[in-house]
């Protein structure tokens, strides 16, 4: 499992709304939508990376909260761990995405997701949003 590419993926859940981000690259993928994060940097935790790639790609802190799910595979040699997230400081930014958007429970699935990401919504669809990020 060494050579498996870890991403962390942040469900933002504010007032009842995931926080969804609209893809700005690689041309593959710009367009389609996700949960905000990135990669792992080597000798990083999962839970410093993700907190890290929020301040990075929307400029706010966050507190991390349960994780969603265990691995979620992203092809043959890389994974996404999601956790549960709060702002506690900034509002977020669109700083590497085209568009952010907010989603309440009937409108999560009125954006295009990314096939690794839509599982994830899948779970958290199913819990009514009604996840506790504390």
């Amino acid at each position: 499992m060494a050579d498996v590419l870890v991403v962390v993926g942040a469900a933002i859940i504010a007032d009842g709304r995931l926080l969804s981000a609209q893809r700005a690259e690689p041309p593959h993928m710009a367009g389609r939508w996700e949960l905000p994060g990135g990669k792992v940097d080597p000798g990083e935790t999962d839970e410093a990376a993700l907190v890290r790639e929020c301040r990075e790609e929307l400029g706010v802190t966050v507190r991390l909260g349960r994780r969603v799910g265990g691995d979620w595979r992203l092809g043959a040699s890389a994974l996404l761990r999601v956790w549960t997230a709060e702002i506690v400081a900034g509002e977020p930014r669109a700083l590497e995405h085209l568009a952010l958007r907010w989603l309440g429970p009937g409108e999560l699935y009125d954006v295009d997701w990314l096939p690794g990401d839509l599982p994830v919504v899948d779970v958290l669809a199913g819990e009514g949003l009604g996840v506790d990020p504390a």
